[in-house]
């Protein structure tokens, strides 16, 4: 099964200044303020929707291709991915601009400041999809992940045009999507992916109930948090599934995208929707005792351990013949 995935491809550069932003500011000079602070440390994170949700797919041995835009500054960060089983030769490069970048630095009382240079991500809307397909021989899905809004409009529309199965993933693009736009680019999904709060969104911003939108899509895929997932199909009972026992709780950044890695991956290899979720909740897991989108190790032997422990014999024999 040929999966694409589109979305941003970004680095995070992280800081940590030892005092307090506060301490900084003279009240009644706001308007004219110029400050820099020595900051400890500089942590440079791989990161982006795309890049993280393709980097666990990589893991788990299915061979997704990544389709997104990325700046000439872009050969380390491809090494890595190639590296990791990840089809990148969809990646567009652009000619003049540097690859997506969020930089941030951190506060002694968790205060942040914060910018996002969309650099080249503002050239994923110039990526046809029919390109890709035919560079692979055909797509049997592609997942719409958070990216440079007109690029997730055109891919919609491709996919309906092309009559190729796509998933809806808005993440954090939703925030700043009208009503119409999310209708257009959820109606017709085979998957809809959010957590519980974009749920709400979706429903408030388009105006359709819940009810109404399971009626649009082919399965509804909602992430719960620590109680796991939540998959609906119009007139079916929903499937849960909970998430395996933590060891530690390090950082929950990219948890989202790596229940999708291990999602999509379940789907590539023709598992049930229930499995599927099992091996996206265990994938979840590992990042969240990881600080780190991309940083965490899937070891075969240590992963099959944990998900036969949390799902059961049968359970972790059937993954174990796909699990590489």
């Amino acid at each position: 099964m040929r999966i694409a995935v589109t979305g941003s491809i970004a680095t995070d550069h992280l800081m940590t200044f030892p005092g307090r932003f506060t301490d900084q500011f003279v009240a009644d000079q706001l308007h004219t303020v110029s400050l820099s602070f020595l900051v400890d440390n500089l942590d440079v994170r791989r990161g982006g929707v795309g890049a993280n949700i393709a980097f666990g797919m990589g893991q788990l041995g299915t061979k997704p291709i990544l389709v997104g835009a990325a700046g000439a500054d872009f050969d380390e960060y491809r090494a890595w991915l190639d590296r990791h089983g990840v089809d990148t030769e969809s990646v567009r490069i652009s000619e003049t601009l540097h690859t997506a970048r969020f930089v941030c630095t951190t506060d002694a009382d968790h205060n942040q400041i914060g910018s996002f240079y969309t650099g080249a991500m503002s050239e994923a809307r110039q990526i046809e999809l029919k390109t890709v397909a035919d560079r692979v021989g055909g797509l049997d899905l592609v997942l719409i992940g958070a990216d440079d809004p007109e690029a997730m409009l055109r891919h919609t529309e491709e996919c309906r045009s092309r009559a190729i199965p796509f998933a809806a993933d808005f993440s954090q693009q939703i925030a700043r999507m009208n009503g119409d736009e999310i209708r257009i680019l959820l109606d017709g999904a085979t998957y809809l992916f959010s957590n519980e709060y974009e749920k709400g969104l979706i429903e408030s911003k388009t105006g359709w109930s819940d009810a109404e939108i399971l009626s649009k899509v082919g399965h509804r895929v909602t992430t719960l948090g620590a109680r796991g997932v939540r998959i609906e199909r119009d007139g079916e009972d929903p499937i849960e599934v909970g998430c395996p026992e933590e060891e530690r709780k390090a950082d929950p950044t990219g948890v989202g995208d790596a229940f999708r890695a291990g999602f999509l991956s379940g789907l590539a290899w023709g598992v049930s929707l229930e499995r599927a979720a099992q091996v996206g909740c265990m994938v979840a897991t590992l990042v969240i005792e990881t600080v780190g989108t991309q940083e965490y190790q899937l070891r075969r032997a240590h992963f099959m351990d944990r998900f036969t422990k949390a799902y059961g014999h049968d359970a972790g024999e059937e993954v174990r013949t796909h699990l590489g």
